[in-house]
């Protein structure tokens, strides 16, 4: 391998040593680490729908208000959700 490039991905020599079952296995690798931040908010944005909308059950149950702390939980959990998928896949140097 030699210096990375404006990517910060490794650039390929022509002629390296590698098979290419090795450099299809190391792209693959590189393309699954680049992916994590955003299947991590994906899953943030399922858990904070059902975490929201589960909260929002309970108070209803509670109070007796059926379906609206429901309703409400949910569309917060769809905010919550997508406002931490955006901040992923569009800001992603602005993230924690």
């Amino acid at each position: 391998m030699s210096e990375p490039d404006a990517r910060g991905t490794p650039s390929r020599r022509p002629d390296s040593d590698e098979t290419p079952l090795e450099r299809s296995l190391e792209n693959f690798q590189d393309n699954v680490r680049r992916a994590g931040p955003v299947a991590a908010a994906s899953y943030g944005l399922i858990g904070a729908i059902l975490v929201l909308g589960a909260i929002g059950y309970a108070l209803d149950k509670w109070r007796g208000t059926s379906p609206w702390f429901l309703l409400g939980g949910l569309l917060l959990g769809l905010i919550v959700g997508f406002y931490d998928l955006v901040m992923v896949v569009f800001f992603p140097r602005r993230r924690r």
